[in-house]
């Protein structure tokens, strides 16, 4: 080991809270009263520390202390270091009073809004937050999120999952598109126009129809980027309930489609160290899928 893995290792915490506190209060006397110790630990806690560094941190007199130049360039990392280590125990110690739930598009579609209620009612010492994140697993792989919703297919091997409902896929047009006047659309209809696809998060595959009855395709990158492409009449989307339900625009109409099989809706998580909510949320999630079924 070096000199400096060596200093590192023997800095604690309280060597950064001495020197804020002595600053900040502007006398060792005050510091220790801060911090809840003798003025004489005080002095033999900013001793220890200069002499971890080999600098001399602050100058003093009988009437004030100041930060030396090093005192200074200290000064300013041992502030960062502290919010840091304030942070982390914050995180650590209230992390299980939240809960967040991630998704690509449309949450729990809509049941959203069921889903909030309750778990306020049910559950109000445990925050739920939904985070939407544009990734396959909806911000979980990123570290974003405890669970997250998912509709797109995906290989689930890497996570726990539970499926918790299945959503009937729709067609979303343009408003004056002549085929918002029907009362329900086909997979065959669809081969003669030009389908917007989220290759990223999106539901749609052109699995869905044989290789040679494939419609053309345009891909897009997120919700909104899918959205604008059908409201221009440019193209014309298949997704499943969940998007009509939470993405209602002016200028876009969803009609149902007939004859595909619907999209399954699974919650995914960590294997290791899951939430301890995880198993409550999948409950109030099925159950409320069932509820509609």
């Amino acid at each position: 080991m070096d000199g400096s893995q060596g200093g590192a290792a023997a800095l604690e915490l309280k060597h950064l809270r001495c020197l804020v506190a002595i600053v900040d209060t502007g006398s060792f006397t005050d510091a220790a009263i801060q911090l809840g110790l003798s003025q004489a630990a005080v002095s033999r806690t900013l001793a220890a520390f200069e002499h971890l560094l080999g600098v001399r941190l602050l100058h003093r007199t009988s009437r004030s202390v100041a930060p030396t130049t090093a005192g200074v360039r200290v000064l300013a990392r041992a502030r960062v270091l502290l919010t840091g280590a304030d942070e982390l125990v914050r995180e650590a110690t209230t992390g299980h009073a939240r809960l967040h739930i991630g998704h690509a598009w449309s949450a729990f579609g809509r049941h959203t809004t069921a889903f909030q209620r309750r778990w306020r009612e049910q559950h109000p010492d445990t925050e739920l937050r939904l985070i939407r994140h544009n990734s396959r697993t909806g911000g979980l792989a990123e570290g974003l999120c405890d669970l997250a919703v998912i509709r797109a297919p995906l290989d689930l091997s890497p996570w726990s999952h539970a499926l918790i409902g299945h959503e009937p896929r729709c067609v979303a047009l343009a408003s004056d598109d002549p085929w918002a006047r029907r009362r329900h659309i086909r997979l065959s209809d669809l081969t003669t126009r030009t389908l917007a696809i989220d290759r990223r998060t999106g539901t749609t595959t052109l699995d869905l129809w044989e290789e040679e009855a494939r419609p053309r395709v345009e891909y897009t990158h997120d919700i909104d980027d899918w959205l604008a492409a059908i409201a221009t009449g440019r193209c014309v989307g298949l997704t499943p309930q969940a998007t009509a339900a939470q993405y209602r625009r002016d200028g876009i109409t969803y009609r149902p489609l007939r004859d595909a099989e619907p999209v399954p809706v699974h919650l995914i998580w960590r294997t290791q160290d899951p939430h301890p909510a995880t198993h409550t949320a999948i409950a109030l999630a099925t159950a409320l899928y069932r509820e509609s079924e």
